[in-house]
């Protein structure tokens, strides 16, 4: 109990940290647009669905980081133009509320844009403006923004099982679990790349497929190289966490010596027609992905109920004294979990690459996300980890709806904190008796 203690208290400061740094930096105050010395510039023109010029519509252009490096307003010709400081990756957000009456974004997913600007680029940007699909802006909106939220509760909930699992079977909280979920996107960047840019060239479906592969791989060879030597040593698992973490900060900055500091997406599905049903917009790629990972954790599920692994897993997980004594040989039921983990996390990296960038970071800013939602559904259970990710993207994604997108993930703990204080054992855990 100790221990998760100190890994709440832990993963606290870790987003405190992390929140100080992002407003810490101060953004460009005067607002002036100054071009760079090698003229690189986003731009575009904003018309509605008759073709008609939308003045007076806000556009901000920021770096991955936060912060503002210009802002303008499209326009009586609904043209706009913001000068960058340099080459490198940024994300240019439409004001929405700026839009003229019955002006909607077509596909609220694209805003804002996450784009990688060359030296001496001027990069040309759309946002497709038309008429609501129906029903009022507001219902629209809570429409697009409920799937945008569950598809990114569906990639936790994915990249969240291993942790959940192996702090059940072994009472390890591990931080460097987030450094998997980068590693699966990574490997898949490399293997779905041209050869021209030094990648085997191979389609994204049979990348992702090695990706996964090889994430499980790592995750079993993490658990024979370190945490089965620990274990035998009886090493305590507060001094086990603090390896986790030593060990996520040097996995961490051995990606980016390998991948670099930017943000790149894969070289497949990159620009895709929307689909329409009724009031919500997705692109055939986010259906996938929330397609994907619906039959993965289905199968997950069933593989749980009905197999032997499975039900040998969460004999571990209830009781692994009882488990052991029962003739379940344990520490093979714990290296099956880190595979499965491993395996589950490269996935889950590989799915949020398709609907964002790929980037060495981006498995530590999943961590906190993945705790919330392990924690929220019940610790040590895998049910619980799916619902309560489920529940995290939800609130993240829909709190944006009344407040700011910076403070979306604030929401989400938030919430997390007030059904704690009711439910001590989470949406799905079981009480325990202390004492």
């Amino acid at each position: 109990m100790r221990a998760v203690v100190l890994a709440l208290l832990a993963v606290a400061a870790v987003a405190t940290t992390a929140g100080a740094a992002i407003a810490s930096t101060p953004p460009d105050a005067g607002g002036d647009l100054v071009l760079a010395q090698g003229g690189e510039t986003v731009r575009g023109v904003l018309r509605d669905g008759e073709g008609e010029p939308v003045p007076d519509v806000a556009i901000s252009v920021a770096t991955p980081d936060g912060e503002v490096v210009g802002e303008t307003a499209t326009d009586a010709d609904g043209a706009w133009e913001v000068g960058l400081p340099a080459p490198g990756d940024y994300v240019v957000t439409l004001d929405a509320e700026t839009l003229p009456e019955g002006v909607d974004l077509r596909d609220a997913d694209r805003n804002p844009l996450e784009v990688t600007v060359r030296s001496a680029q001027n990069r040309t940007l759309i946002f497709a403006l038309g008429e609501g699909a129906g029903g009022s802006r507001f219902l629209n909106s809570f429409l697009a923004q409920a799937v945008s939220g569950l598809r990114f509760g569906l990639i936790i909930a994915i990249t969240a099982i291993g942790l959940s699992l192996i702090f059940g079977t072994t009472g390890l909280v591990n931080f460097a679990h987030g450094e998997l979920v980068a590693l699966g996107a990574i490997i898949a960047f490399f293997f779905n790349a041209p050869a021209s840019v030094g990648g085997f060239g191979l389609t994204l479906i049979l990348a992702g497929l090695i990706a996964t592969v090889l994430s499980a791989a790592a995750g079993g060879a993490i658990e024979l190289g370190l945490w089965r030597p620990l274990r035998k040593r009886r090493t305590g698992l507060i001094q086990m966490l603090v390896i986790s973490i030593g060990l996520a900060l040097l996995l961490r900055n051995a990606l980016q010596v390998w991948f670099g500091g930017g943000s790149r997406p894969y070289y497949d599905y990159t620009i895709q027609q929307s689909l329409v049903f009724g009031p919500i917009r997705i692109t055939p790629r986010d259906l996938i992905v929330m397609a994907l990972a619906t039959i993965v954790l289905v199968g997950v599920a069933t593989m749980l109920q009905r197999t032997r692994i499975g039900k040998a897993m969460r004999a571990v997980s209830d009781n692994r004294d009882l488990a052991e004594s029962s003739g379940i040989d344990v520490q093979r039921v714990i290296l099956i979990i880190w595979v499965i983990g491993g395996g589950l996390a490269g996935f889950g990296g590989v799915l949020a690459g398709v609907v964002e960038n790929v980037s060495y970071l981006m498995g530590f800013r999943l961590l906190l996300l993945m705790f919330a939602g392990v924690i929220l559904g019940g610790l040590g259970t895998a049910y619980g980890a799916m619902f309560g990710s489920i529940v995290v993207g939800l609130i993240t994604e829909l709190s944006t709806l009344w407040f700011s997108t910076e403070l979306k993930y604030v929401w989400a703990l938030g919430v997390l904190i007030l059904i704690l204080l009711v439910r001590p054992q989470g949406l799905l855990g079981r009480a325990e008796r202390i004492g």
